[in-house]
């Protein structure tokens, strides 16, 4: 079974997402087809390459991973595929893919030049349709495009550590259905600063001072029934491996989640200071 998933900002209202699950279907009927996700933000390329770091690995090695979210071809931005730990991504070249390579080095990362194959009125997204359809039916890169060796360099919401290793610095990079809010501070990059040093996290004048294995572990007092500890905010580093800001089991819906309660949105700073 050929499997090949779909992260887009198209949303639910419109025909877009049906209509790409009919060409995919078209083109290769025996795929089976699963959605990530059809919320991202509207262009949102740093949100987008956060949701497929967080869940291409749930699925088999293989999968093709169609990533629709700033996908028009322009003088900046050509159409690439990508063999990555097993997995094939297919999307703009426009940093979409970063968080993925800054973890492990592409096995193989093409130029889709199969544009002028096409029929003349193809959309860049039949382009898609066309790439992820012939390597899930077991077609090599090299046949749909030309070999490159670097993918373009973001620039914009980078972690950074201070000249001192004294301050680490993020961002917000996603707010999740509960309110949580996710920075693109790493476990690895945490771990890698930290050497047995206290620290705090630092974000719109608040202070966190620890971060807990999961969630419940804030309730620290056996004094105190779990809902005693419901309100208060914690820090975590989630399933994606993630520096994510939550408050303990509150509902975004009535009483607000950490980023309306604590004031965080996309693009804010969040700032790991190590003390020695």
């Amino acid at each position: 079974m050929s499997i090949i998933t779909l992260t887009t900002d198209y949303g639910l209202k419109d025909h877009f997402v049906g209509a790409l699950k009919g060409k995919l279907l078209s083109e290769y009927s025996e795929a089976s087809i699963v959605d990530i996700s059809h919320d991202i933000d509207p262009f949102n390329t740093a949100e987008a390459s956060y949701i497929i770091s967080a869940s291409y690995a749930s699925f088999p090695k293989g999968t093709v991973h169609i990533i629709g979210v700033d996908l028009e071809s322009n003088k900046e931005n050509q159409h690439i595929a990508m063999q990555w730990n097993d997995h094939f991504f297919i999307a703009a070249d426009n940093g979409i893919l970063s968080m993925l390579t800054q973890k492990i080095i592409p096995q193989k990362i093409v130029a889709i030049t199969i544009h002028d194959r096409l029929h003349s009125d193809a959309s860049d997204l039949d382009v898609f349709v066309k790439v992820a359809c012939h390597i899930a039916k077991g077609g090599v890169l090299n046949v749909i495009g030309k070999e490159i060796n670097i993918l373009k360099q973001v620039t914009d919401l980078q972690v950074s550590l201070s000249d001192d290793g004294n301050l680490l610095k993020g961002n917000v990079i996603y707010i999740d259905h509960f309110g949580n809010v996710v920075t693109n501070i790493s476990k690895k990059q945490f771990l890698e600063c930290v050497k047995g040093r206290s620290f705090e996290i630092v974000f719109k004048n608040k202070l966190i001072k620890t971060i807990l294995p999961y969630y419940s572990a804030i309730a620290s007092s056996d004094k105190y029934p779990i809902k005693y500890y419901e309100g208060e905010k914690l820090a975590i580093f989630n399933e994606a491996g993630f520096l994510e800001i939550a408050i303990f089991r509150s509902n975004p819906l009535t009483v607000g989640s950490a980023s309306t309660l604590l004031g965080l949105n996309y693009r804010d700073v969040v700032s790991i200071r190590f003390k020695n």
